[in-house]
């Protein structure tokens, strides 16, 4: 069982940029793999970024030169920094583990709208 810690998202302007964070808690056997999938009404889950635990870094074609993943002060902890941000990236952005089982938070909401 894992357990998600998430904070960041909201509203924010075309433009700017959001920063997000993730922690994992919990009992697993390892932690592989950290990072944030996105979904929105639409469109199906997409990939945004992912940071391996040798820190092999994988971002998505829609978001890529605009976020940087690393890991945090914790090795159970990521974080997600976003600029220059579109509407189009608005979505429900859920981080990712892989313990070596997937899985997902609930996520939080990213709107970004004038």
């Amino acid at each position: 069982q894992v357990q998600f810690t998430e904070s960041g998202g909201g509203l924010v302007q075309p433009g700017g940029s959001l920063r997000l964070s993730c922690a994992l808690q919990g009992s697993f056997w390892m932690l592989s793999v950290m990072g944030w999938h996105r979904s929105a009404p639409g469109r199906e889950r997409e990939l945004v970024a992912l940071i391996t635990d040798g820190g092999v870094i994988s971002y998505g074609d829609a978001v890529r030169g605009r976020v940087t993943i690393s890991r945090g002060n914790s090795r159970h902890t990521a974080i997600l920094e976003m600029k220059d941000l579109k509407p189009e990236d608005t979505a429900v952005y859920s981080c990712y583990a892989r313990t070596p089982e997937p899985f997902w938070s609930q996520g939080t909401q990213v709107i970004v709208s004038s």
